[in-house]
């Protein structure tokens, strides 16, 4: 839902390196498939170990645990709203995100599932920053520092991610606030760019231009869209009523129906009569459907049954209605006071913990 950059040299390096190991797991999520959490436990573990390679083993724990609570804050707000959501998936150096399953019907909503994370993230970091000036003050020793820095990174962190630029947090709130706050995003990524030398920004940061550029200088409201949708049935009943099950490579388009429900989500059902075949799926968001077409169908095995597997492209575009963005006043209002406020807090807490004389920790 959004990124969060490391201030250290070679993020690019260890980034890389942390992508490849994600990409090499997939042994260990088929393991820890019985959970739905497996891949958020693997991704944590892999980005905590490569957090070590710059930070000391506690920071890099911390810093993670920050990342996570903040995830966490989208999740439970997508969940209050009734819109499902991914378990939070960690990448090294870049962050973590969680997938939502469908997007949200209006600003409003979004602006309310972006805040979330910034919100319970910074009750998480005043937590910690509470945890440590309690050991601090009852005379712990220099071990509670540890609780006021990984505070101060969970301050910074959701400080960050309140910048008004998408994909970042702060870009989803300015939607429900008013959209010039785009404008200051925009200004103010680029010198976070150039003045704290963030340049793992750049790619989120020209998007994000691109994407004003299409919307308010060439206007344009249709985006192509594609989707894919996979489905799988038992072979032997097709196999007994004599149906001809095409090659792996076999393609064709398939006759559909679109239709909505009640809570705005979008179905498509894909018919194959060839192979005497139905399959009703949602959709995850609002689009025109252009057309259907089968790309891969394939045999596999589940045990001692054996199933056929379809893989077929669903292809259209999208239409951004003005519409999205009409939030009323009093709203409006609302999350500008929240929004600023929250900056408010972080800048202050932010600040005082910078003044304070931390040990340098090994």
């Amino acid at each position: 839902m959004e990124n969060k950059s490391a201030k250290r040299g070679g993020g690019w390096l260890f980034g890389a390196a942390g992508l490849f190991l994600l990409s090499k797991a997939k042994t260990l999520l088929a393991l820890l498939k019985f959970s739905k959490f497996g891949s958020a436990i693997v991704s944590m573990l892999v980005t905590v170990w490569a957090y070590t390679i710059v930070f000391p083993l506690q920071v890099a724990v911390g810093l993670v645990a920050m990342i996570f609570i903040h995830e966490m804050g989208h999740v439970m707000a997508a969940k209050r709203k009734g819109l499902p959501v991914s378990a939070p998936f960690f990448i090294p150096f870049v962050g973590a995100l969680v997938m939502m399953k469908r997007h949200p019907r209006d600003a409003l909503t979004e602006a309310y599932i972006a805040y979330g994370g910034p919100l319970i993230g910074t009750v998480g970091a005043t937590l910690a920053f509470a945890t440590g000036w309690y050991g601090l003050q009852t005379g712990g020793g220099s071990g509670w520092y540890i609780w006021i820095v990984i505070a101060k990174i969970g301050f910074f962190l959701n400080l960050f991610n309140l910048l008004p630029m998408q994909p970042l947090d702060g870009g989803r709130i300015a939607s429900a606030i008013s959209r010039w706050l785009w404008i200051v995003g925009l200004i103010g990524g680029a010198l976070l760019i150039v003045f704290m030398k963030a340049w793992i920004l750049i790619i989120f940061w020209i998007l994000f231009a691109y994407d004003l550029y299409k919307k308010y200088i060439r206007q344009v409201k249709v985006t192509p869209m594609k989707h894919t949708l996979s489905w799988e049935t038992p072979l032997q009943p097709l196999l007994d009523q004599g149906y001809f099950i095409p090659g792996e490579e076999h393609r064709r388009e398939l006759p559909f129906t679109t239709s909505s429900t009640l809570e705005g989500v979008q179905q498509i059902t894909v018919r194959w009569e060839a192979l005497g075949l139905e399959h009703t799926a949602d959709l995850t968001g609002q689009s025109i459907i252009e057309k259907v077409e089968v790309f891969r169908v394939e045999r596999k095995t589940d045990g001692e049954e054996h199933k056929l597997f379809i893989v077929a492209t669903v292809q259209g575009h999208t239409h951004e209605s003005e519409t999205y963005y009409e939030v009323p006043a009093k709203a409006r209002l609302g999350y500008g006071f929240a929004y600023f406020g929250l900056i408010a807090y972080l800048l202050l807490m932010f600040w005082a913990i910078s003044a304070m004389a931390i040990p340098q920790l090994t």
